[in-house]
């Protein structure tokens, strides 16, 4: 063998190891492929086997004569339609409020975090704020049922009796067992979620587009509101349609802190005027037998359309805005 030749066995070796490489690398792809499709059709099939028992088991209830539902001790309206209605105005309103003060918040601590505080602080409120998002919901019933609705005592005193004249704050009464009382302990519920989302969405901001701002003489408030802002609109509206999907399934916590009732009222301070239907599956459902059951899982049915609604248009606004955000 002559200096400078290779081995004839290693020659001979290369050409099958890279095709036995190349081989598994086109293995490895279509197996990483068919995992990928089937856990897509697996999804879809799990929500539609979700949507189908929701409406076999509702279907007695959707087909039974008032005279039946009228036996149920706790049903009490004409028809069925009658009895899921408030409820499904209950469970909107109440997440709508929660909504309505959380994004700002959420918006303002995300700020804060990503480019305000320094980077210590920042990263301690990030494990800050992840963990609020891991706290149980009952703990947060507990919370509000004890603390938080002696705290609102007297702040919806004074709201009841200095802006009175306006019907939502009209009427409170002692112990703060309302709707409103129900929002906040809500808004604080999902506050972590949509801080977290949008914190996440505002750190992805172009470097470039800020020091750009900067260089233009903008402020730092200007630079967020020129170049961040627009950035991660479509991540901010994703972030508060969580929040929103959150608030519209909770149960434990609402069930502790909200009088319960069955009526279309815009009184906020007004105990036992609201009830949503998570919270009400879950009073009923323990004592619940036969049509009874069919009753609630209908009102379920309600909550999953409900759902289901809300992410089909919050998907369809965050397509429809994100040519326009600063992320193009």
């Amino acid at each position: 063998m002559t200096v400078g030749t290779p081995p004839a066995p290693v020659a001979a070796a290369g050409p099958r190891a890279a095709d036995r490489r190349t081989g598994s690398h086109v293995w490895g792809g279509r197996v990483f492929a068919g995992l990928s499709y089937g856990s897509g059709i697996l999804i879809l099939l799990v929500l539609a086997a979700v949507a189908v028992f929701l409406v076999v088991q509702a279907l007695p209830a959707l087909t039974a004569d008032p005279t039946e539902l009228e036996q149920i001790s706790w049903f009490r309206a004409e028809s069925l339609l009658g009895y899921v209605g408030p409820l499904v105005f209950g469970t909107v309103l109440a997440a709508l409020l929660a909504l309505a003060m959380a994004v700002p918040v959420s918006i303002g601590i995300a700020l804060f975090i990503s480019h305000y505080a320094p980077r210590r602080l920042a990263q301690g409120l990030g494990y800050l704020v992840d963990l609020l998002a891991a706290i149980p919901s009952v703990v947060y019933g507990l919370w509000g049922a004890l603390w938080l609705i002696g705290v609102l005592d007297p702040v919806m005193t004074w709201l009841s009796s200095t802006l009175g004249f306006i019907p939502i704050f009209a009427g409170y009464q002692a112990p703060a067992k309302n709707v409103l009382t129900a929002a906040v302990v809500l808004a604080v519920m999902i506050l972590p979620i949509i801080t977290a989302v949008a914190r996440e969405v505002f750190l992805q901001t172009p470097r470039l587009h800020e020091e750009a701002a900067l260089a233009l003489g903008a402020t730092r408030w200007e630079m967020i509101r020129t170049a961040v802002l627009p950035f991660g609109r479509s991540g901010v509206i994703s972030a508060a349609m969580l929040g929103l999907g959150r608030a519209l399934g909770e149960t434990m916590a609402v069930l502790m802190v909200l009088s319960p009732g069955l009526l279309f009222s815009f009184f906020l301070l007004k105990p036992g005027q609201h009830q949503t239907i998570a919270a009400n599956i879950a009073a009923q459902f323990p004592e619940a037998a036969g049509l009874s059951v069919s009753v609630l899982i209908a009102t379920g049915l309600a909550l999953f359309v409900i759902t289901f609604v809300v992410n089909f248009v919050a998907r369809a606004i965050v397509a429809r805005r994100k040519d326009f955000s600063g992320a193009n």
